[in-house]
C-alpha cells in the first residue's frame, strides 16, 4: 500500500467489539455542552431579541448542516484509530498545514468565552466593589481561567474531567431551560415561535443594521459548534476508545507514562468476514452520538430563542458587549424572581467559562497531535510534555488577547477565520474519507450513497453562506 505522507503506513489489528451502549457516553454530551457556550447562549438570542422571528426559519437547517460533518469526522476516527488532521496530513501536507495554521490563528481570542463567563459572575457579585463594570469582568475571567488551568494540571486523565463538568453543565442547562420556559409568558408566546420556525417574520420590526450581518451569519454557520471545533470530536471519540481508537489509549496521562504514539492500526485480514455487522453497530452509535450533540444543541437553542423572543424582543433589550450574558438572567427573574436572575447567571457563568476549559484542552490536544504527527522529530517527547506545554502557551496567549476587545466582538472575530476554515475542511473530509480512506481500509464497507449526498449538501451550502459573507462583509 502506498503511504500518505510521513505517516505510517496502516498495519493489520482487529476492529474491538462494540461494548454496551454506556461504556461509550460522553463525546455527545461534551459536543451539546460546548456548542451551547460557544455561541448559543449568546447570537440566536441576540438575532431574536432584536429582529423578532426574521431569522428563525434559518435556524433548524443551520443545526442540520453539521450532523454529516460530525459523522464523517468521527467514522475517520472509527476505522483507522487516527486523528481527524492525520487523515488530513495523510491527504496532503500542505492542505494539512493549512488548515492547521487557520485554526492556530482562530483560537487566539477564545479567552472571550473566559471574559463572557465573567459578565455573568460580575453582574452577580459586584465585586471587586468599586471597579469598572470592565474591570469587574476581567476579574473573573481570570480567575475562572486559573482555575481551570489548574484542574488540568492535576488531572491524572483529562477526558474525564472535561467529560464530567461538560456533561453537569449540559443538563444543568438544559433543566434550568425547561423550567423557565414553563412561565406563562413564554407559553402564550410559543404558537408564532412555532410559525416562525417556517414562515420568516416580515417586514422587519426594526431597521436592518449592515454591522449585524457578521453575526448573523456567525450564528447561521456556527449553529452547534461549527468551525474548527467540529474537528475536535474526532479527539473525543479517540479518548473514549470508539472503533479502531480503542488501540490507542488515553494520550493525557502522566509524564512518566507511555509517550503518545502515531496510530499504525488497520483491519486484520481475517476479520474481514465479519466485519461489516461490527461496523454497522458503531456506525450507529455515531449516528446516535452525534444526534446528542446536533440535537440537544438544537432543543437548547431553541428554548433560549423562545425566551428572548418572550421576555427581551417586546423591552427591546439584546445581550451585548460586557452584558452578553446578563440581560438574559430576565427568563429566570421572570419566573422565580432575584433568586432566579441568582440562578441564571451562576448557570451562564459555568455555562460559557467551560467553553474556555474544554476549548484549551481540545486546541492544545489537537497542536500537539499535529505536530507529532507533522514533525517526525516532535516524537522524541512524549505526548503529555507537549501537551501541558501548549496549554500554558494558549493559557498566556488568551491572557493577553482577552482585554483586547469586548467579548462579542472578539468572538465574532474567531468565527470569521473558523468560518473560512469550515469550508476547506468540508471539502477535505468529502475526499479522505470517500476516495482515500476505501483505500486505508480496503476491508470496510465502502461508505453509502446517503453519506456521500449528505456530506456535499453541507459543503455545498457551507460554499454557499461563505460567498453571501464576502459580499455583505467586504461589498464583493
Amino acid at each position: 500500500m502506498k503511504r500518505w505522507g510521513r505517516l505510517a503506513q496502516l498495519k493489520p489489528a482487529a476492529l474491538p467489539r462494540f461494548p454496551r451502549l454506556w461504556a461509550l457516553w460522553g463525546p455527545g454530551l461534551i459536543w451539546m455542552a460546548l456548542a451551547q457556550g460557544s455561541g448559543e447562549l449568546i447570537w440566536w438570542p441576540y438575532v431574536i431579541a432584536k429582529y423578532g422571528l426574521a431569522f428563525l426559519f434559518l435556524l433548524i437547517p443551520a443545526c442540520l448542516l453539521q450532523y454529516p460533518l460530525n459523522y464523517e469526522i468521527g467514522r475517520y476516527t472509527l476505522l483507522t484509530g487516527e486523528s481527524i488532521f492525520q487523515g488530513f496530513i495523510r491527504l496532503n501536507r500542505w492542505f494539512a498545514l493549512l488548515l492547521w495554521a487557520l485554526m492556530t490563528l482562530s483560537f487566539l481570542w477564545f479567552g472571550a468565552f473566559a471574559s463572557a463567563g465573567g459578565t455573568a459572575l460580575a453582574a452577580l457579585t459586584q465585586f471587586p466593589v468599586g471597579w469598572t463594570e470592565r474591570g469587574q469582568t476581567l476579574f473573573w475571567a481570570y480567575g475562572t481561567m486559573a482555575v481551570f488551568f489548574a484542574a488540568i494540571l492535576f488531572s491524572r486523565v483529562v477526558y474525564r474531567l472535561i467529560e464530567w463538568v461538560m456533561t453537569a453543565v449540559a443538563f444543568v442547562t438544559l433543566i434550568g431551560l425547561i423550567l423557565a420556559c414553563l412561565h406563562p409568558r413564554v407559553i402564550s408566546a410559543i404558537p408564532s415561535f412555532l410559525a416562525g420556525l417556517v414562515v420568516p417574520q416580515r417586514p422587519l420590526p426594526r431597521p436592518w443594521d449592515p454591522a449585524d450581518a457578521t453575526k448573523l451569519l456567525t450564528a447561521v454557520t456556527f449553529a452547534g459548534l461549527g468551525g474548527f471545533w467540529t474537528l475536535f470530536y474526532s479527539y473525543w471519540l479517540r479518548e473514549k476508545g470508539v472503533g479502531m481508537a480503542r488501540h490507542m489509549g488515553r494520550v493525557t496521562g502522566p509524564v512518566t507514562g507511555k509517550p503518545e504514539v502515531i496510530p499504525n492500526e488497520g483491519f486484520a485480514p481475517e476479520a474481514a468476514a465479519d466485519l461489516a455487522p461490527e461496523i454497522r453497530r458503531w456506525q450507529r452509535y455515531l449516528i446516535m452520538d452525534g444526534g446528542i450533540g446536533v440535537f440537544g444543541n438544537l432543543l437548547t437553542t431553541l428554548m433560549a430563542c423562545l425566551l428572548a423572543y418572550a421576555f427581551l424582543y417586546p423591552e427591546g433589550v439584546f445581550p451585548d458587549q460586557y452584558q452578553i450574558a446578563v440581560v438574559q438572567s430576565r427568563f429566570f427573574e421572570a419566573s422565580w424572581g432575584v433568586i432566579g436572575q441568582i440562578l441564571f447567571l451562576l448557570v451562564a457563568a459555568a455555562f460559557l467559562c467551560d467553553t474556555w476549559l474544554a476549548t484549551v484542552d481540545a486546541v492544545s490536544r489537537t497542536q500537539s497531535d499535529f505536530l507529532m504527527s507533522y514533525f517526525p522529530s516532535a516524537r522524541k517527547y512524549p505526548y503529555r510534555v507537549w501537551y501541558v506545554g501548549f496549554i500554558g502557551l494558549f493559557t498566556m496567549i488568551t491572557a493577553v488577547t482577552m482585554p483586547l476587545d469586548q467579548p462579542g466582538t472578539l468572538i465574532v472575530l474567531s468565527a470569521m477565520i473558523g468560518f473560512i476554515g469550515t469550508v476547506i475542511y468540508s471539502v477535505g473530509l468529502l475526499v479522505l474519507n470517500h476516495r482515500l480512506l476505501p483505500r486505508l481500509v480496503p476491508n470496510a464497507p465502502p461508505p453509502s450513497r446517503r453519506s456521500l449526498a449528505a456530506i456535499t449538501v453541507s459543503c455545498v451550502a457551507y460554499s454557499a453562506l461563505a460567498i453571501v459573507f464576502l459580499i455583505v462583509k467586504f461589498g464583493l
